[in-house]
């Protein structure tokens, strides 16, 4: 265990908890170099669990015989970095959830027929950009049955900071990848999924529709936060999906609807 206190904003080794913004993490030319940040111990521990590669630990003094103990025995040997509370907030300009940040090995971006290879449930994100409502969407999905995310180019990055957060640890159970949205349908359909995407229309069915619980694959497309689905990803499904409200509210938002959705259409 090669234990390094933090005794200046400028220690060498630490930027990748302090300066590089998402993208740079992301790392787009060369996802073979790309990183993420897990923050708080229990989320830690789901993604070791998971198989994610630890690469850096930040980690307040108090903690390493602490909270973070075990993942520091579990990690192996990389740098753990320290410093005092006031020092570690100013150097990543946020107070740490329980006090410990990981860095880890971004994976290899899954194939869309191995992700889908099996699933019955799936849902795809299109173009949601909010960090939460990904991370929520992706708890809800861990713990209602869906068997797989699909996300636009479009949409928030699931392991950004505070959508892993949020998730709790949800982006690691799911099985997830990109899909092209201009081919959306296509793709699903050579799968042999229906879709079924959620948007207030005319035509729209009601959620609980006998229909959409008898298909042996289906997709769930969910929309922006803001100006929902496209009119052409609307028209090219094979259903249009509304949850049915009171009191004159017209819609939910995303990550409310995904949880609505999600319970009612799930495979028993």
């Amino acid at each position: 265990m090669a234990v390094i206190h933090i005794t200046s904003l400028q220690q060498p080794g630490v930027e990748v908890f302090a300066t590089l913004t998402e993208a740079q993490l992301r790392n787009r030319l060369e996802p073979e170099k790309g990183v993420f940040i897990v923050e708080s111990p229990k989320v830690i521990r789901v993604a070791l669990d998971a198989g994610y590669e630890p690469l850096a630990l930040l980690c307040e003094e108090r903690h390493i015989a602490g909270d973070a103990a075990d993942i520091i025995t579990r990690a192996g040997d990389i740098p753990i970095y320290t410093g005092t509370r006031e020092l570690l907030a100013e150097l990543t300009g946020y107070t740490l959830t329980r006090g410990v940040l990981c860095a880890m090995r971004r994976p290899r971006p899954r194939a869309l027929e191995d992700v889908c290879k099996g699933a019955h449930r799936i849902v795809v994100i299109d173009n949601v950009v909010d960090t939460t409502n990904i991370g929520a969407i992706f708890r809800s999905a861990a713990a209602l049955g869906i068997d797989a995310v699909l996300l636009t180019n479009n949409s928030c990055d699931p392991l950004n900071r505070r959508a892993v957060r949020v998730s709790m640890g949800s982006v690691f159970l799911v099985p997830w990848t990109w899909i092209d949205d201009t081919r959306l349908q296509v793709h699903l359909t050579a799968l042999g999924f229906k879709t079924a995407a959620m948007a207030l229309t005319e035509n729209s069915v009601s959620l609980d529709n006998v229909r959409l619980k008898q298909e042996p694959r289906l997709a769930l497309i969910m929309g922006t936060e803001g100006d929902g689905l496209p009119k052409s990803t609307i028209a090219s499904a094979d259903y249009v999906v509304r949850i049915p409200m009171a009191h004159g509210v017209d819609s939910l938002n995303v990550a409310a609807a995904s949880a609505v959705a999600f319970w009612e259409l799930r495979k028993h």
